[in-house]
């Protein structure tokens, strides 16, 4: 079986992050997209010193379906450097597991 993949991003408000959420689930990139609201962000952006407001994104996928999920969220995302990151997941309940690849099928 294929592994498990978590995909972290953020987002600049929750409308745009449910909209590329909702369309990775249904093109089969995700199995699920967990999007958490309320994240405070303090960053280095052109030798100054920001703060935001942002919006998590946890993407559910695995391994084979990573790079076209990653594409297609940064192809949906708004900011000129977008924070996309690949986590590998190191174990996984079996029963998950073999959910989010039947979820990802192609």
């Amino acid at each position: 079986m294929d592994h498990p993949v978590l995909v972290y991003t953020t987002w600049p408000n929750p409308d745009v992050a449910e909209a590329t959420g909702r369309k990775l689930v249904e093109n089969r990139l995700a199995a699920c997209v967990n999007i958490l609201p309320g994240m405070s962000s303090i960053f280095s952006w052109k030798d100054r010193i920001e703060a935001t407001q942002e919006i998590v994104m946890i993407v559910k996928t695995r391994r084979a379906r990573l790079n076209d999920a990653m594409a297609a969220i940064s192809a949906a995302h708004p900011y000129e450097t977008s924070s996309i990151l690949a986590i590998p997941v190191i174990a996984a309940d079996p029963a998950y597991a073999q959910w989010i690849a039947a979820e990802t099928a192609e």
